[in-house]
């Protein structure tokens, strides 16, 4: 058995590789263990979130941005253009080349930081020991006085729906297609269905998403949902709640999806089906019967409120823990841990951890949601300001969608703030410091915001709260 680490983190996504830098600037001996390998046997270093999941689709999702403005929109600007052409070989070398260049920025950070990288398959034993599968098989042992277990997530299947990495393809698939399908289905109308949606859409395919569940975006924020949905069935995406797809059969020309909706059998025709129905945390086979660490009826590892497990020792950061399964969530996981381990009373504040969908235009949100705050009976006060009476937006062509601010009705302190339109995610994030800093819509509203400028509509917002916006008719309050 080699000599032992300080701490041994298994996984390299945003939440292992983060954890593993802090650890090392604490002084820390640290070793990454990665199961994924590229060329020459050498890590793919990232996780998901880096290969195949937020930054290629945010590749996809600019250029086919770009695209829908050249064939669609630049001439209300004024500029016309000659034939549009679509190089999708081209955009998908941009997209791994941006993947390329950031996965070895990781390398090139763990490296700085004198981070050990080993390649292999790792498993948690007992004794914080973790066992070590290369890919010739060869087992290698090591030891730490702490182990954090950072193995991410995978897309989610569902039995009627079959992937066969043709017709038929998960969220990864879905970011390697060679030509625009005519018509493609996509399972699954949250985050990661919209933004596959919206990738081909705007690049010409007819997009036809079946959800299961009768609520559009049920975690977001009712009116924010309600109000997104209109802008995307303008943008010509075709969502159709409460769609149950039962099954789906593949031939050579496309694949037949059969489904229930509003108490009829339907069958749709597709050229390609997405199967977006969310990740599943990737705990089989990450440790041991006798490794002290458990799990949930959903195969989360179960932690407690700074990632410990029921393991001396042992941590679990990021998608295999409880929470959404966020890329930046993960990454504060395991900064949080590296603190910990080093003897700082560090914590998190799950409460301010905010949520986005990177379509066009974007949807976020942080803190409590106005239909949470009526369950728990909460006294307080909404805001919302539209994007259309904002002067940049207006210059901008961006006037689709609202900023809405909540606060307690007493001491308006800000609980929460939602967003669809331009820049919505850079926009929240201003209210994540606010509500950080135990701020309240007072203190917005006597901030200096830049003019012209979108984040204007926050200060709205914040305004309109007391019935006070100066570029709209405010509504009496009750």
């Amino acid at each position: 058995m080699s000599n032992p680490f300080d701490v041994i983190i298994i996984g390299s996504g945003p939440a292992g590789y983060v954890c593993a830098i802090r650890c090392a600037q604490l002084g820390l001996s640290t070793a990454v263990i990665e199961q994924s390998s590229g060329v020459n046997n050498q890590p793919l270093l990232g996780g998901t979130c880096l290969n195949v999941g937020c930054i290629p689709s945010k590749a996809l999702l600019d250029s086919s941005q770009r695209y829908a403005d050249a064939t669609g929109h630049l001439s209300e600007h004024g500029i016309g253009v000659g034939e549009v052409t679509l190089d999708i070989a081209g955009m998908m070398a941009r997209k791994e080349k941006i993947v390329s260049q950031l996965t070895g920025g990781v390398s090139g950070l763990l490296k700085h930081n004198g981070v050990t990288v080993i390649t292999g398959a790792a498993m948690l034993m007992s004794g914080r020991e973790v066992a070590v599968t290369s890919g010739e098989g060869e087992v290698a042992h090591y030891t730490a006085d702490h182990v954090v277990l950072a193995a991410g997530s995978e897309p989610a299947a569902i039995p009627p729906a079959p992937i066969d990495g043709e017709r038929v393809v998960d969220s990864t698939g879905a970011l390697c297609f060679d030509a625009v399908p005519e018509r493609l289905g996509v399972i699954g109308a949250g985050v990661i269905g919209l933004e596959l949606g919206s990738v081909w859409a705007r690049l010409g395919a007819e997009v036809v998403m079946l959800e299961a569940m009768d609520q559009f975006l049920p975690n977001m924020d009712e009116q924010i949902a309600a109000e997104s949905a209109k802008i995307f069935a303008k943008q010509g995406l075709d969502i159709r709640l409460g769609a149950r797809v039962t099954g789906a059969e593949v031939d050579a020309d496309g694949v037949s999806v059969s489904y229930t909706h509003q108490d009829s059998s339907v069958t749709e025709r597709f050229d390609r089906l997405i199967v977006a129905v969310g990740r599943t945390p990737r705990t089989e086979g990450l440790f041991s019967a006798d490794s002290g660490v458990t799990v949930d009826e959903r195969g989360f590892v179960f932690v407690n409120d700074y990632c410990a497990t029921e393991a001396p020792g042992v941590y679990a950061i990021g998608d295999i823990v409880r929470g959404p399964m966020l890329a930046h969530k993960g990454s504060e996981e395991g900064v949080m841990v590296a603190e910990r381990i080093h003897g700082k009373a560090a914590q998190l504040n799950y409460e301010v951890i905010p949520s986005i969908i990177y379509t066009h235009p974007e949807v976020a949100g942080v803190g409590k949601t106005e239909q949470e705050l009526k369950s728990e009976g909460v006294e307080y006060k909404a805001g919302t300001f539209p994007f259309a009476a904002i002067g940049r937006a207006q210059a901008s062509g961006e006037t689709d969608g609202l900023v809405k601010i909540l606060s307690d009705a007493e001491s308006d302190q800000i609980l929460g703030a939602h967003v669809v339109g331009p820049s919505a995610a850079d926009l929240v994030q201003q209210i994540v410091i606010a509500i950080e800093m135990a701020a309240s819509t007072e203190d917005l509203q006597l901030m200096v915001f830049g003019h012209p400028t979108m984040s204007e509509a926050v200060h709205e917002a914040a305004l309109a709260v007391d019935g006070r916006a100066i570029h709209m008719v405010n509504r009496a309050k009750r």
